[in-house]
């Protein structure tokens, strides 16, 4: 418990707190009228130029009650019990000042934990004398009590609501962000290491084949656009005045784009079976990502692999990824530490509901397997 009070004082100021808006000079402009309309029809009104006066004078209190919650609360009771010394005890209030309640509110909605516990002091001692001289009787302290810690409790509920709602917000935007590492890594890297073997290769043989490093150049420069318009659909998706579909995504049948027998590097064979219809573009997009991803990894650690072979299958229940190379899985390869391509790998499956495993095959090389369920869409 002694570290509950420490941490009600530390609580810093909510964020985000206007300091004026439309709404609160409205209410100041209602307010005005409304009060001097009450000291002129409300014939039983004690002290009625002061009750109309008190009640003028602390209307502007709303104006602070955010940027400024503790002292508006300090100077509303500070000023109704000097007004209560100078009648006696004798009531000098209006109706239209149930709108103090907004400033109580304010105070827990919007001050800090240290404001807070301080304007709570006040409010009570300023209702708590009152009982105490007899002024006040004690059917009416409690309900005034009842209609106070009713507008403190207010504050603070919608304190802790916008409290959640902040944070949930900023777990959205942390997803989105690993959700756009996990793209730019899927993507730029993918294609960037393809261009990266593409030209050792070409370096390679440019001396003995020149057409294989002619192809190796056409090969880049097909990579390159494809980085540059997958980078492109990732910035029109950032941008606020594009519309969410605009979303970069991709389907199960461009798992066909990275097939290939190539010259110059791993030959990539794909081959979809099953019910490919119907599947939900989530489902779909991460599949090509981990399969891209795994392409990608055996290109650049895959020893003596001549093959990388793709397996997409799909039933009614879930789809099922198996990418496998026929290379070494050498001792450097086991134990390597999961880089962010694996590990996004596995939090793509893992978001789905799926799993994705990877590790030595059967007989030689390295196999990724990912298991995504699903729910089949209809058109």
């Amino acid at each position: 418990m002694h570290g509950l009070p420490r941490s009600v004082w530390n609580e810093p100021r909510p964020p985000g707190a206007p300091p004026r808006v439309w709404r609160d000079w409205a209410l100041v402009g209602v307010l005005v009228p409304l009060t001097v309309l009450e000291g002129v029809l409300r014939p039983d009104l004690p002290w009625r130029l002061l009750s109309v006066a008190l009640t003028l004078g602390l209307i502007p209190t709303l104006l602070w009650r955010r940027t400024r919650p503790l002292p508006m609360v300090a100077i509303v009771f500070s000023c109704t019990g000097l007004v209560a010394l100078f009648t006696g005890g004798e009531s000098a209030e209006t109706n239209t000042m149930a709108f103090l309640l907004i400033v109580m509110y304010s105070l827990f909605r919007w001050g800090s934990g240290r404001e807070a516990v301080i304007g709570l002091a006040i409010m009570l001692v300023g209702v708590s004398v009152p009982i105490a001289s007899g002024r006040l009787p004690l059917p009416d302290a409690i309900g005034a009590f009842a209609v106070m810690f009713s507008a403190l409790a207010l504050g603070v509920a919608f304190r802790y609501r916008a409290g959640t709602r902040a944070r949930e917000l900023d777990r959205v935007k942390l997803l989105e962000r690993e959700q756009l590492a996990r793209d730019l890594h899927d993507t730029v890297a993918h294609h960037v290491s393809a261009m990266a073997i593409r030209a050792q290769a070409g370096l390679a043989v440019a001396a003995t084949r020149p057409e294989a490093a002619a192809e190796a150049l056409r090969v880049i420069e097909a990579e390159a656009g494809r980085a540059l318009t997958e980078m492109n659909a990732m910035v029109r998706v950032l941008r606020r005045d594009r519309p969410a579909e605009l979303a970069p995504g991709r389907r199960l049948i461009d798992l066909r784009e990275l097939a290939g027998r190539p010259r110059v590097g791993l030959a990539v064979d794909v081959e979809l079976s099953g019910d490919l219809d119907g599947i939900p573009p989530s489902v779909e997009a991460a599949v090509y990502r981990i399969a891209q991803e795994s392409v990608t990894n055996a290109r650049r650690h895959a020893r003596h692999a001549t093959r990388v072979e793709v397996r997409v299958s799909a039933d009614d229940a879930s789809v099922r990824l198996r990418v496998s190379d026929d290379g070494d899985a050498a001792p450097l390869r086991l134990a390597a530490s999961p880089g962010y391509g694996l590990i996004g790998m596995i939090e793509r499956a893992h978001l789905l509901g799926g799993t994705c495993t990877a590790g030595p095959g059967p007989e030689r090389g390295w196999a990724v397997t990912a298991v995504l369920p699903l729910k089949r869409s209809t058109k």
